[in-house]
């Protein structure tokens, strides 16, 4: 039987395929997704209100790791500027590391892969980083640089 709006449900509610929607613009235009990842808009905004400029360089995660964390005050800012966070060190990594380029998992999130094959959760990182203040984004760097 032939009921269309049945149709229209079971695609809303069908599970989702293994691939992710950003996996699959990665897939299509891989340089398009790794610009869009490295906008990291709000950490750019509230580290700028403290003088810092994040000019993609590891320095910049050295000043990054001093800052005071104000993020932690707003309970609902916090895991978007560690998401950020993790973004920003994916992208220093990638732009500095020789052979470094990211990675989007089938049904995941981003992830640096170094040339060695080792794969580095940077968003992981980055919200640990925002909650604890560890690993410093900049000794992560530095573990990165060295494979």
């Amino acid at each position: 039987m032939n009921i269309p709006f049945l149709d229209t449900w079971r695609k809303r509610h069908e599970p989702e395929s293994a691939d992710s929607p950003l996996a699959a613009a990665f897939d299509r235009d891989p340089d398009g997704v790794a610009e869009l990842l490295a906008e990291c808009e709000l950490l750019r905004a509230r580290v700028a209100q403290s003088g810092v400029a994040l000019d993609d360089t590891p320095r910049s995660l050295q000043e990054l790791d001093q800052l005071p964390p104000r993020w932690r005050d707003d309970p609902e800012e916090l895991p978007w500027v560690g998401n950020d966070a993790g973004l920003y060190l994916g992208t220093v990594i990638v732009r500095n590391v020789p052979g470094a380029r990211w990675q989007v998992r089938p049904g995941g999130g981003p992830v640096v892969r170094l040339a060695s094959g080792r794969e580095i959760q940077v968003v992981e990182a980055g919200l640990d980083w925002a909650v604890t203040g560890s690993p410093e984004l900049s000794q992560m760097y530095a573990e990165a640089a060295e494979y």
